[in-house]
């Protein structure tokens, strides 16, 4: 495998990772259309290991007060609100952390083909669309709850189904309890970096029982470098984007591309 397709695949991981449009609904199909193959446990860690750096990158400042704040280093009023942001990250990540374990593999397996991913790319992009026109817009992240957090870590696990988006799940329950949209954006990265950080760590063993490849280390640092960067764009684009725009437009998006999976299926594709 060229670099070329390394720099592809991370730059469409940075993309996906962040965009409310799922990063594992379009691998799918990108298998199933495109016969674009998973280039190995390695690189796919390595991907995710650039968004994590893009995601720590962006929000270095936010990441630390939450930590300073967190560990009891900062005393000032401010700090309640973000130790309780800190905690909420930390109690929003076990649902996922724990279905991932559990139905993680079978998921990925069950849910896989492109029909069930055009299905579940338009049910969440309903619950999306619905949850931006309805919800009130009102609250801030820093307003978000324990219980607000653990609800939206619940809708964080249903992102181990392809079509669903990670993102996309936790800015949707976020919507729904009445943060706006920045602030839905805002902690659904922040809650992404734990997970991240933590599926890495996961395969870190299975990587030393395979056996790095190391020929291959350019081609990794390739897709690393491409993810990483994208994903910083991405980030900025949409901070920036939710500050004066809907997220409507990511639900259409994802009722065209199931349309279009549902038209090529039938043709035969």
């Amino acid at each position: 495998m060229d670099l070329l397709y390394a720099a592809l695949l991370g730059f469409l991981q940075g993309a996906t990772e962040f965009l409310p449009v799922s990063s594992s609904g379009h691998l799918a199909l990108a298998e199933h259309f495109f016969h674009v193959e998973q280039a190995g446990l390695t690189f796919d860690v390595a991907l995710h290991i650039g968004t994590l750096l893009a995601i720590l990158v962006y929000f270095r400042k936010d990441l630390l007060l939450l930590a300073k704040a967190f560990f009891g280093l900062d005393k000032s009023d401010e700090a309640i609100p973000r130790r309780r942001q800190a905690f909420g990250i930390c109690l929003a990540t076990v649902p996922a952390v724990v279905c991932g374990l559990l139905f993680g593999d079978a998921a990925e397996t069950i849910f896989r083909s492109p029909l069930v991913v055009a299905c579940t790319l338009s049910v969440a992009g309903f619950f999306l669309l619905l949850a931006d026109k309805k919800g009130t817009h009102q609250r801030t992240a820093s307003s978000i709850t324990i219980k607000d957090a653990v609800i939206i870590g619940c809708a964080q696990a249903l992102a181990l189904i392809p079509g669903v988006s990670r993102s996309g799940s936790t800015m949707t329950a976020a919507l729904f309890l009445g943060v706006n949209r920045s602030g839905s954006a805002l902690f659904s990265f922040l809650l992404s970096a734990p997970i991240i950080f933590g599926a890495g760590i996961y395969n870190i063993p299975k990587i030393m029982d395979q056996g790095l490849d190391k020929s291959g280390m350019l081609f990794y640092a390739t897709g690393f470098v491409s993810a990483a960067v994208s994903g910083y764009i991405f980030i900025s684009f949409l901070m920036r984007f939710v500050r004066t725009k809907s997220l409507a437009i990511f639900a259409y998006y994802r009722f065209a591309l199931s349309g279009l999976v549902v038209i090529a299926l039938l043709l035969g594709y």
